[in-house]
């Protein structure tokens, strides 16, 4: 359970941004000189190792998804490194079945799976191409897979739409398992589910952790579901991480202010009354970020070389980073 099963080393992911030509006029009569490129994912670095769930936790427009893709080897990087299992991540995807031991649940089932297919197809249809079974199996292998995520036997003849949206899902956590892989990506995969349903999907995914060790990681912008639900936290900010530790560490004793911050914007239930503390200020543009650390503009902490110098990843405590100036290790 001490292996580690997935390293990334100072990932990063530019996007080329494209401008209409009038905006290219106003930029230029306004003397506005915005960057050619808009840097989602900056110089990250995580690792997460068997039978552990790790989550991604941050605002909307912090990377968290551009992150999981990279990850997944959807998206490529822009710069960086990526291991599993200690080899390099473009030799080990170059080998399609070897690449199906790394796989993705998305936020929206009914976008990300075929809507012609039954679910037998969308299921089985990648374990019989790698040889993970036979086709002439594929119909009592698809049942066994959908009963793990507790769906009936006949929905093996169904189409995507005939069902809730909590049960399209399953379906894709379905397709997942059906590969057989070692590390499963959640990108927001109860974002759109109601809470009833959300504790659902989120119970299924820890009985698959609990019986089959899967190595997992988990993104949300839910910090009530990420304490449930993972083992240790990367908290990120502008496309870096500004904090990593253990989940119950992290909740406890945090010590980014971005951190403290989201922490006292979960909403708390007293006895006089709900009480919900939002997070000062607006989330700046990833177009043209703030100097130095990002979050210097929102920071109670800030001084003067948070505007210019940029921070680091370092151990407040034995397993626990953050990257703050302002704050010496514990």
């Amino acid at each position: 359970m001490n292996e580690t099963i997935f390293e990334a080393k100072d990932l990063s992911r530019s996007f080329m941004v494209g401008r209409s030509a009038l905006q290219k006029l106003v930029d230029r009569l306004a003397d506005i000189h915005p960057p050619a490129a808009l840097r989602a994912v900056d110089n990250v670095s995580l690792s997460l190792k068997a039978g552990e769930t790790l989550g991604v936790v941050g605002e909307s427009g912090c990377g968290k998804s551009t992150l999981a893709r990279m990850i997944a080897g959807i998206l490529p990087i822009s710069s960086g490194e990526r291991r599993f299992r200690g080899e390099v991540y473009e030799s080990f995807l170059a080998r399609k079945k070897d690449a199906l031991k790394i796989q993705m649940v998305f936020q929206d089932p009914l976008s990300s799976l075929n809507p012609r297919l039954r679910v037998g197809e969308i299921v089985g249809e990648a374990a019989v191409l790698h040889g993970l079974v036979r086709r002439s199996k594929m119909r009592d292998y698809v049942i066994d897979i959908l009963a793990r995520v507790g769906l009936p036997a006949d929905s093996i003849n169904r189409y995507p739409h005939q069902f809730s949206g909590g049960q399209r899902q399953r379906v894709g956590i379905a397709r997942a398992l059906a590969v057989k892989p070692d590390m499963l990506i959640c990108d927001e995969a109860v974002a759109a589910l109601d809470v009833s349903v959300q504790a659902q999907i989120i119970n299924l995914l820890m009985d698959i952790k609990r019986d089959s060790g899967l190595a997992m990681i988990f993104i949300s912008h839910d910090l009530g579901v990420i304490r449930h639900l993972c083992d240790r936290v990367a908290v990120m900010y502008l496309g870096r991480v500004v904090e990593l530790a253990e989940t119950e560490q992290l909740f406890a004793a945090p010590t980014h202010p971005y951190t403290r911050m989201l922490l006292d914007g979960m909403p708390k239930i007293s006895l006089q009354r709900r009480q919900f503390m939002p997070i000062n200020g607006e989330i700046p543009s990833p177009l043209n970020p703030p100097s130095g650390c990002h979050f210097h503009p929102r920071c109670p902490m800030a001084t003067d070389q948070c505007c210019s110098r940029r921070p680091e990843l370092r151990e407040a405590a034995p397993g626990h980073m953050h990257a703050c100036l302002n704050i010496e290790p514990g």
